[in-house]
């Protein structure tokens, strides 16, 4: 029970988990060379997403895929330090876990791409 009343609430969590995130993603920053490149390639797509769209939900189904490539990202980077951290040596399952998190960035990858093509079909055609 102390621990209850010790507990941050309401904006004093929200600030810490806030402070937390940012320190996430200045890790990611600073030592993941895929999550620097995913987001000045973001930031190139970003404006395009509005001169391409015909409309506000294709700019945002732009907008979404774009950011759904960061998220996935973070997350294999997250898999990444957490089996090193685990171990350095090489092991099957960590192995695994680390190919797993590679093919998710890999598979939302290909989703952007398909999605922003076939926005600029549509536009085109």
């Amino acid at each position: 029970m102390a621990a209850q009343r010790n507990a941050p609430s309401g904006l004093q969590r929200l600030a810490r988990a806030t402070g937390y995130s940012l320190r996430g993603f200045r890790a990611a920053w600073r030592h993941e060379a895929a999550f620097r490149q995913e987001c000045v390639l973001a930031a190139l797509l970003a404006p395009c997403a509005f001169l391409l769209a015909e409309n506000l939900a294709q700019a945002a189904l732009l907008l979404a895929v774009t950011a759904l490539v960061l998220v996935v990202e973070l997350l294999n980077s997250a898999i990444e330090a957490a089996m090193d951290r685990i171990s350095p040596e090489r092991h099957p399952l960590a192995g695994r876990a680390k190919d797993l998190g590679s093919a998710a960035v890999f598979a939302t990858l290909v989703l952007a791409a398909v999605v922003w093509a076939l926005v600029l079909a549509d536009r085109l055609g």
